[in-house]
């Protein structure tokens, strides 16, 4: 069998259809067709049913490109091991993190990793959780940063830092000089918050009405950076971790009503996947920034 039929095989299944399959791998149609006849007489079974007018895996197919699909992480893991470097000299890092982490965890974790590994080359991404999850499970990603909601047992996780989440307002909004709010008194100021796409936003749903309190946006956005722009510049409110505003003089955090609003975020791996040697000092190097910047 050749790996190339079997890579033939991965991009048809993955498109449905040989010609866009054909156009990826820059061969033509009849040539692939060919040669996944040839990989399906090798294994002695029909991959495809190419009886309708769109093809289809069979169920073989589909038992065969789960494997194929392990079989090409594990393929892909082995290549990156072996150009791991044990002095750190070089190394890749792709990691994930939902959107509050952009503001105020990224810039100290990459300094310190920058001034201690100046040749680790490290991908960022701003996601959601669940496709952090989606990411690592599929080896698109080597970790991820979110929160203590994992539900795949597929993915290991560790705790990193406790956030605790405030009513942030401009330093020229009437509350700026508040010490704390009520129930009753945050009915009162509109809310800029995160689509419901988020996981911050399910939690500050779920936390307040726990508490009786039902929420209601009079804007939503999908970037921390544009929801702290609109404080800065109108007379909205929002509900953000309060370590958004360390070392922003301009926002104002303020305790919210009833217990404290606190939630655990967690680093997050894939639970087979290869650890390198930059992976287990990026590790290190995000409970130090931590500690360092003392975010518990």
């Amino acid at each position: 069998m050749h790996l190339r039929y079997v890579r033939y095989f991965l991009a048809v299944a993955e498109s449905l259809s040989f010609t866009r399959a054909a156009e990826v791998l820059h061969v033509s149609q009849p040539a692939l067709s060919q040669h996944i006849k040839l990989l399906e007489e090798d294994l002695g079974t029909q991959l495809f049913d190419r009886s309708g007018r769109q093809i289809r895996l069979t169920d073989t197919g589909e038992v065969y490109l789960e494997y194929i699909r392990k079989a090409f992480q594990a393929l892909n893991e082995g290549k990156r091991a072996i150009h791991d470097i044990a002095d750190l000299s070089r190394g890749n890092i792709r990691l994930a993190v939902t959107p509050t982490f952009i503001t105020y965890f990224i810039g100290p974790l990459s300094k310190q990793l920058y001034e201690l590994y100046p040749n680790i080359h490290l991908q960022i991404q701003s996601v959601t959780q669940d496709k952090i999850e989606h990411m690592l499970l599929h080896d698109e990603i080597d970790i991820g940063i979110g929160f203590d909601e994992s539900h795949s047992p597929n993915i290991i996780t560790e705790a990193l830092l406790t956030e605790r989440l405030a009513l942030v307002v401009s330093n020229h909004h009437p509350l700026a000089s508040h010490s704390s709010i009520t129930a009753n008194e945050l009915h009162h100021y509109p809310l800029v918050l995160l689509s419901q796409d988020f996981a911050t936003r399910v939690q500050i749903n779920d936390h307040f009405r726990h508490i009786g309190i039902h929420l209601q946006a009079h804007t939503e956005v999908d970037s921390i950076s544009a929801i702290l722009e609109i404080i800065r510049q109108t007379s909205l409110v929002t509900i953000i971790p309060e370590n958004i505003t360390r070392h922003k003089q301009d926002l104002i955090a303020i305790p919210l009503p009833g217990e404290q609003f606190e939630r655990t975020a967690i680093l997050m791996r894939r639970k087979d996947a290869w650890q390198s040697v930059a992976m287990k000092a990026f590790i290190k190097i995000a409970h130090n920034t931590v500690q360092h910047a003392k975010l518990t």
